[in-house]
């Protein structure tokens, strides 16, 4: 464990905050008052895997220092020494694992990470087939969503004649969401043969993907006094009530520029609200990418999700493989990730992510 006597201080830390978290949960002073209550309880549940793996930690340094002394013992019989080198050797060997473990989870955390997120998928370059191809990561990331017991709403649409979406905006709620689907923000790329291609001929086609954390009205100010809001007549499909009411809202945040436009409700209210939802999102997400940035530009190296411009990912239909650019990662299961197994993939980026941020905090210690 690199530079282990600051890690243990901060470990130690960490354990005295547990015990002083569970006696302040347990005063009736705290549990009469709900929101701290729930702040508190919320603190001592993000602590509460790293105290566990500490104090295991601690049991084995024991163990490892005891079966040394019984070693050191000359009057010990053979037999007993080496039942005793097994055990060391296995302490040992758990020991690392834990160093290596710890080392993970005191690794600063994405204030983001437990948060519900707002996705945008649009086609880009590619006419119809990206459209379609918008379609099929929709389907994707709903099933994948489905898997892990997520719900997933469509806030709104805007379909292609062909199939598939020109742009779907959705909202997916559940249990740290942002955590697993923040690296998808990028442009995906797609190469199969359209149904409309004669000659049999490879088309590549991309689609943009857009993650942004949720965000609450209590966690970014944003004065009514800065949103112009227009109300218009709903247009394409949606029925007779199209054209005979004026329910579609468009809202545009003058500061940022940012404007949010939804239509597919027939209630003007329930448009305006998914417009706000939508909104303030889309703020939250411009303030946050801007410190990134300019963090990212203080300490020389970004360590991230990666440019939403960037091509991270091709789904390679005539092979049945799907390639992640970033990690270099190649599967040869395209039906099976496009039906939601999308596991691995996002296990392989959080390590990614864990990785870089080791090598981070390495070279910030140089």
């Amino acid at each position: 464990m690199s530079d282990q006597t600051s890690i243990f201080d901060r470990l130690e830390a960490v354990d005295a905050r547990y015990e002083e978290l569970n006696e302040l949960l347990s005063d009736p002073q705290v549990i009469n008052d709900t929101d701290r209550f729930m702040k508190l309880s919320k603190e001592e549940a993000d602590l509460r895997e790293t105290v566990q793996v500490y104090g295991r930690y601690k049991e084995v340094k024991e163990g490892i220092q005891e079966t040394e002394n019984m070693l050191s013992d000359s009057d010990l019989d053979k037999e007993m020494a080496d039942l005793a080198k097994e055990e060391l050797s296995d302490l040992k060997s758990e020991q690392d694992e834990l160093e290596d473990k710890l080392t993970i989870l005191l690794l600063p955390k994405d204030e983001n990470d437990e948060r519900n997120i707002i996705m945008e998928i649009r086609g880009a370059a590619g006419g119809d087939e990206a459209q379609l191809f918008a379609g099929d990561l929709f389907e994707m990331y709903r099933k994948y969503a489905e898997n892990q017991g997520w719900r997933v709403e469509v806030l709104d649409s805007n379909t292609s004649g062909v199939g598939g979406f020109k742009e779907i905006i959705f909202s997916i709620d559940g249990n740290n969401v942002y955590s697993k689907l923040k690296f998808e923000n990028g442009a995906h790329r797609v190469q199969r043969v359209p149904e409309t291609e004669s000659q049999g001929r490879i088309h590549t086609s991309t689609a943009t993907v857009v993650v942004m954390p949720e965000a609450e009205d209590v966690e970014i100010d944003i004065d009514p006094n800065d949103i112009r809001t227009d109300i218009y007549h709903a247009s394409g499909a949606g029925g007779q009530h199209v054209n005979k009411t004026a329910s579609a809202v468009r809202l545009t945040h003058e500061p940022t520029g940012i404007v949010v436009a939804m239509q597919d409700e027939r209630s003007q209210l329930k448009n305006r609200e998914k417009a706000m939802k939508v909104l303030r999102s889309r703020v939250y997400d411009k303030i946050q990418s801007e410190q990134q940035a300019e963090f990212d530009a203080e300490r020389k190296s970004a360590v991230g999700t990666g440019d939403r411009s960037e091509r991270i990912r091709t789904y390679n239909f005539p092979q049945s493989r799907v390639t992640d650019h970033r990690i270099n990662l190649t599967l040869q299961k395209l039906d099976q990730i496009l039906d939601g197994d999308l596991g691995q993939i996002i296990d392989e980026l959080i390590v990614w992510e864990q990785t870089e941020k080791l090598e981070q905090l390495s070279n910030e210690g140089v």
